[in-house]
């Protein structure tokens, strides 16, 4: 590992190390080392004999006072929790559309779910169910069929040719 003295300013002398030990034995031995003569703390007279007194006194007295580090902890719990209720329940309630009806869906929708959904009906089961009384032959002559869309119809949808029984009609 390569160590790099550029970016520390500190540095000890040469030998520093070496001869730590006998400097600090040194100035030990000294008479002129400035060490206090008394303790910086002092225990009072007879304290430690009434201490487990005193202490039994205080816990048996009746005006103990407790203080609380949070007071008003449960109100900020109990206000948050409301808080939360009512946003979820507006904004559950914000973006939830109108009811759904038969007329929001495309035709498409309608389409790729009977193609994709087998119904076990025949096609004259679904004719019975479809009401005629409402058609007109008006309805049904009005929308001309393209021959192009027919025959691409038949193409994709008929396996046999042969099924349709064209040559009759022709």
């Amino acid at each position: 590992m390569k160590a790099s003295n550029k970016n520390n300013p500190f540095k000890t002398p040469e030998g520093y190390f070496e001869n730590f030990t006998d400097g600090l034995m040194d100035k030990l031995n000294e008479e002129k080392f400035n060490l206090p003569k008394e303790d910086g703390f002092v225990v009072p007279e007879h304290y430690l004999e009434g201490l487990h007194k005193n202490i039994q006194e205080k816990l048996n007295s009746e005006e103990t006072k407790v203080v609380q580090l949070n007071p008003y902890r449960k109100y900020y719990l109990t206000a948050a929790s409301i808080a939360a209720i009512i946003l979820i329940f507006f904004g559950f309630n914000w973006n939830t559309p109108g009811e759904i009806t038969f007329e929001d869906l495309a035709s498409t929708d309608i389409e790729n779910y009977f193609e994709s959904n087998e119904l076990g009906l025949t096609t004259y089961e679904i004719a019975e169910l479809l009401p005629v009384d409402e058609l007109e032959i008006n309805d049904i002559l009005e929308n001309q069929f393209n021959e192009e869309n027919v025959i691409d119809y038949l193409n994709d949808n008929i396996d046999d040719i042969e099924d349709l029984n064209l040559e009759d009609y022709e």
